[in-house]
């Protein structure tokens, strides 16, 4: 088998070092990678002991392959951790949270205001039953109530498990009752797009149908839409946090308590709930926040645009920000309402410096142009990060250049839900940047590329990723099904965690990745990866955007399938037919003939999830005239139709 990466090749060769400037005062140096490679467990429980302890722990970790246990006899309490203890330390008055609404409303949250919202919501909670182990479910949008609901299971041991605020009934339903949910804190509705969102409507639909152990409802008033009300189980958040006292004391909790159920979804179509815990958990969330984004929190204003519905949200939201005594912006919206210039003016607004979304966003404003970037003020942005899925090198060089001013470091971090934590990532102050690239283990962390057999591969060669030791944020289990967990996850490689993604080491030793294993294509013997045929046309000068999957050909195997958005003003300029051609004739040249797509599909859109995902699988589906299977998570159903026009 030949690995076509030579576009990648290119990217590799160009590489950005860290000014001398930014290096003097990174937070981490080359000494955190030499620490962790003498003592990777050491280094771990010094890592862990930077957080607050309500009893040390002395055992390290325990691991029996696929389970392992990190910092086990030690308590902690989370909460405790992303909020009193910086009240107590006299940070009372630092901003928190720099909140803004869609439509232009806005709240500035301290630190001592959101320990004290949540010690409140910790007794709403307990006076509504909620105490150690009880599962909540979580529907709301990106508002300081679900911050606040977060960490208030947290303070009192229940087990949150978030749901995205555009999931329908039937998923919500899904994971109230895999998780035996016994509280639902929601909103009456958000704001989307210009307009008010309904929720309270969809966790009543939910809740229609008997079965469920659901017994309270908390409501958040944001939309003022109409809802439904269920007398003795539907509360008012406002009128329930008036009647319980103001002190709350957090406890500790083992470290390994669980901590949060978040759902992602199989191959099987049956979403996987996967468990986190707490104390290594925050543990790598904390560290890996810090010394990736060269946080300087008494300075810095952070802005990750992850919805908290999604681990992104959960662990550089949340719970690694606030660990940290960071100060963050918080917003309801999306990003081109009112228009396209409101991520850049919010940046504007609040003096962000660390600004993290994803290269599905970056590749939208690179459509939408320039202009829009350029009309705010972003001279305050000194770190620059991606998410999600791995970035073509040309949107990589578009976010240095344009939204970071050809100076700013980008760093590109690979990890997943299962992961907990970012796994993958450069440090900004230590590592020559390559465009594309995730490039280093973090510290403490072990990785490898091997091939099919578990053997690695040497540099310059691809394979599939595992992580060879465990690290402390990775999943426990499946919540309720160990037995899925063992399959999905370790039985290809034993006692190495296989992470389902295709990776590739080029020359230096750096990790490029391939995207999903599934995205990885066997065209005539040889692999092929999406990821380097969408780079290919994307760096085509009538490409906007481009999703490449592997369809069923009788004669090779697989062949590639391209659908491309074009650029608006080349999309009147030529016919679609030349455009087709043009652009299998690029990929041609610049990757091989046998790259040579066999089929591209000019197309208005692409289907994407509501965290800006490429549905691949559906894209697979419409190119082989397969029935479409489970939609609920896309964005914009008429996107699937618009296609199908297409390619007819």
């Amino acid at each position: 088998m030949t690995d076509h990466l030579t576009h990648l090749d290119d990217a590799a060769q160009r590489t950005f070092p860290p000014s001398d400037a930014f290096r003097a005062q990174a937070v981490a140096d080359e000494r955190l990678h030499e620490e962790a490679t003498e003592d990777r467990l050491a280094f771990w429980a010094a890592r862990a002991r930077e957080l607050h302890w309500h009893r040390d722990f002395t055992e390290v970790l325990d691991w029996q392959p696929p389970h392992a246990r990190w910092f086990a006899d030690g308590q902690l309490n989370v909460a405790y951790n992303c909020l009193d203890r910086h009240v107590e330390a006299g940070l009372g008055d630092r901003v928190a949270l720099h909140w803004e609404g869609e439509p232009g409303d806005r709240r500035t949250i301290t630190y001592a205001e959101l320990t004290a919202e949540v010690q409140r919501l910790a007794n709403v909670l307990l006076a509504h039953g909620v105490g150690d182990g009880d599962r909540v479910a979580i529907y709301l949008p990106m508002l300081p109530e679900a911050v606040a609901a977060m960490l208030a299971c947290a303070r009192i041991g229940a087990i949150h498990s978030v749901v995205f605020g555009g999931f329908s009934a039937s998923n919500l339903r899904m994971r109230i009752d895999d998780a035996k949910a016994t509280f639902v804190i929601t909103a009456d509705g958000t704001w989307r797009k210009g307009k008010v969102f309904p929720l309270k409507p969809v966790v009543d639909d939910a809740l229609r149908e008997p079965g469920h152990d659901v017994t309270g409802v908390l409501v958040v008033r944001r939309g003022e839409n109409e809802v439904e009300w269920v007398e003795g189980r539907d509360r008012w958040y406002h009128e329930a946090m008036a009647e319980v006292d103001a002190d709350h004391e957090a406890q500790g909790f083992d470290a390994e308590h669980p901590l949060f159920i978040l759902y992602t979804s199989g191959s099987t179509g049956k979403p996987k709930g996967i468990l986190h815990t707490s104390g290594g958990y925050l543990t790598q969330a904390s560290f890996t926040h810090r010394v990736v984004f060269d946080l300087h929190p008494e300075t810095d204003v952070y802005w990750c645009t992850a919805d908290v519905g999604w681990i992104t949200g959960h662990s550089y939201v949340v719970y690694g920000p606030l660990a940290n005594g960071a100060t963050q912006v918080l917003y309801e919206g999306t990003m081109d309402t009112p228009g396209p210039e409101r991520p850049w003016q919010l940046i504007e607004r609040y003096g962000v410096t660390i600004f993290y979304t994803a290269p599905t966003a970056i590749r939208t404003f690179m459509k939408l142009g320039r202009q829009h970037v350029q009309s705010s003020d972003l001279s305050s942005l000194r770190v620059l990060g991606t998410v999600g899925e791995p970035i073509n090198p040309e949107a990589w060089m578009w976010y240095r250049e344009v939204v970071g001013s050809g100076t700013t470091p980008i760093v590109d971090t690979w990890w997943q839900t299962e992961t907990g934590a970012m796994m993958i990532a450069p440090l900004p102050g230590v590592t020559a940047l390559k465009p594309g690239s995730a490039q280093v283990p973090l510290p403490g962390i072990a990785i490898d590329v091997v091939d099919e057999s578990g053997a690695p591969v040497e540099d310059g060669s691809g394979g599939l990723l595992v992580v060879t030791e465990p690290w402390p944020s990775m999943l426990r289990t499946i919540w309720g099904d160990d037995e899925r967990y063992r399959e999905t996850y370790w039985e290809k490689f034993g006692d190495r965690y296989f992470a389902g993604d295709g990776a590739r080491k080029d020359e230096d030793g750096d990790i490029w990745l391939l995207g999903r294993v599934d995205d990885v294509m066997n065209v005539s013997g040889h692999r092929l990866s999406t990821a380097e045929i969408e780079s290919s046309l994307v760096a085509h000068e009538s490409t906007a955007e481009a999703a490449v999957v592997g369809a069923s050909d009788e004669t090779t195997g697989q062949a590639v399938v391209a659908f491309v958005i074009l650029k608006a003003r080349f999309a009147d300029a030529q016919s679609v037919e030349e455009s087709e051609a043009a652009l299998r004739e690029h990929v041609a040249n610049d990757i091989g003939k046998i790259a040579r797509p066999r089929q591209v599909f000019i197309v208005p859109d692409l289907p994407k999830t509501r965290s800006g995902k490429i549905m691949r699988r559906l894209l697979r589906d419409l190119a082989e005239g397969r029935d479409l299977g489970d939609t609920t998570t896309l964005a914009d159903q008429g996107v699937v139709e618009a296609i199908r026009s297409q390619l007819r």
